[in-house]
């Protein structure tokens, strides 16, 4: 059931260990990196509720979520093949969006497959078994540069070209994704709709929220991005913060339209498209979302900041190199691959301890705990200047890293009615796409005004975010029978 999440996070691992580096490699200068990023999040906040909702409403001889799986993973395995093989710096940024449009229709499904398919008392062992698969995953993918310089491939970009390495590892993520999700869709089954309604007494999904008055709620946002918008206009600030201004006003502007949808076709209250049910589950959403929404935030900024900026803090504080192009800046960039493959070989391991920590000290503080040692870790890159000792910090971020993907849909799911489940957990990428967005838009300016420009900075404003995260843990209300 789990086993295809390796192959998926083998694209995504590829994807933050390398993309940053392609990116430098075709002339991108540092300070571009976060907006280049922009397309990856974006994509996520659009594509993951739709395929939710669409994923909750079908039912084929392949079931109702592994159709979305075999789809991604074949759309993803081109993305995949063709993403080294950008000439330019525009082709690469394009191709990013197309790789992270077909991850996200991959993956989504899967949290909601897994709820599907268990009952509660299993559900954080198999969030915590996609943990495991997904750190395998990620550690080789990771090390795969590396790994094949070793053995000999070239290592050094010529020509302003990508280094024979990445393209390689590129290729070869291409063919274990599509392996690996073609094992999940031709190993497993699913529960039709009317089995799933029977384990469910609510999974019927309840009924239409009253969308009626959320005008208000849209004026509020509306009003703020257009605040937002003003601000950085002007103090002079970095056009990519509009991104935030302009998401505040977009999602301001669905509310007050659709307001006024449900004056001009009552009917849209009894029966809604798409947007409608979007819209209304948002309005509603169970507290112990909303609650875990502040956890998400915070923990994915500090992720973002260190997938972005990694390459780049270890090149120039461990290493002493800066130009993209040479040998010692993509020896950097090599070992960034295995830093990265070690926090995910923890993961890994941690997919083990955390279940036992969950039964001694239960789900909030185990997260708690989880988080800090990840904050610890990252804020540990001001201090050290050996490159191998980068290795112990990454033990805590890969605590941290399993915990973020299993314990927060542990705590949620069991919130959710089932019929609702992928909707839902669409929903919740929301709160991991943000805070991506939040840092792609400011963490540019923030090292340009407050950091002369050095991305240490950013990992450890991203460490001290895991901390604030951790205490948003223990806000978070539990539904009866789970372990506080």
């Amino acid at each position: 059931m789990c086993f295809g999440f390796l192959g998926i996070q083998f694209g995504f691992a590829l994807q933050t260990a390398d993309v940053s580096r392609i990116f430098q490699t075709l002339g991108a200068s540092l300070e571009q990196i976060p907006v280049l990023w922009v397309a990856a999040p974006l994509t996520g906040l659009v594509v993951q509720p739709i395929i939710g909702h669409c994923s909750d409403r079908t039912w084929t001889r392949l079931g109702r979520r592994r159709p979305y799986f075999l789809a991604g993973a074949l759309l993803a395995t081109l993305a995949l093949l063709w993403m080294p093989n950008a000439g330019t710096l525009w082709m690469a940024a394009v191709l990013l969006w197309l790789m992270d449009a077909t991850f996200n229709v991959a993956m989504e499904p899967f949290r909601a497959f897994v709820a599907d398919q268990l009952p509660v008392r299993q559900r954080p062992l198999g969030y915590l078994l996609q943990s495991f698969f997904i750190g395998i995953g990620a550690v080789v993918a990771s090390m795969l540069p590396w790994i094949l310089a070793h053995l000999g491939v070239s290592n050094v970009a010529v020509g302003g070209g990508i280094p024979d390495t990445v393209k390689y590892a590129f290729y070869a993520g291409g063919v274990a994704l599509l392996g690996a999700v073609l094992w999940t869709v031709l190993r497993t089954r699913e529960y039709p709709p009317e089995q799933l309604r029977a384990f469910d007494p609510a999974a019927d999904g309840g009924a239409l929220p009253d969308l009626r008055g959320i005008w208000r709620n849209g004026s509020a946002w509306l009003l703020a991005g257009a605040l937002l918008a003003l601000l950085i206009a002007h103090f002079g600030l970095r056009q990519e913060m509009y991104l935030l201004a302009g998401g505040l006003v977009v999602y301001g502007l669905l509310l007050v339209g659709y307001e006024a949808a449900l004056k001009l076709r009552p009917v849209l209250s009894e029966k809604r498209g798409l947007l409608g049910h979007v819209l209304g589950d948002l309005h509603v959403m169970p507290a112990a979302m909303r609650q875990l929404a502040w956890v998400q935030l915070f923990s994915w900024f500090a992720l973002f900041a260190m997938w972005i900026y990694t390459t780049a803090s270890v090149a120039q504080v461990q290493y002493g190199a800066t130009d993209a192009h040479s040998a010692l800046y993509n020896e950097a960039a090599n070992w960034v691959g295995v830093l990265f493959a070690v926090y995910n070989g923890c993961a890994a391991l941690a997919a083990a301890v955390i279940p036992r920590m969950v039964r001694r000290w239960g789900l909030r503080a185990s997260h708690l705990a989880n988080l800090w040692l990840g904050g610890a870790g990252l804020l540990s890159f001001l201090f050290i200047r050996d490159p191998h000792w980068l290795l112990l910090p990454m033990v805590g971020v890969g605590f941290a890293w399993a915990s973020i993907l299993a314990l927060p849909y542990a705590m949620l799911s069991d919130n959710l009615p089932a019929a609702k489940m992928g909707v839902y957990m669409g929903i919740f990428n929301f709160f991991i796409v943000i805070p991506q967005l939040v840092a792609a838009s400011v963490l540019g300016e923030l090292l340009k005004r407050c950091f002369h420009g050095q991305p240490v900075w950013a990992l450890a404003v991203g460490g001290a975010s895991l901390f604030v995260a951790g205490l948003c843990t223990l806000r978070v209300r539990l539904a009866d029978g789970q372990a506080a």
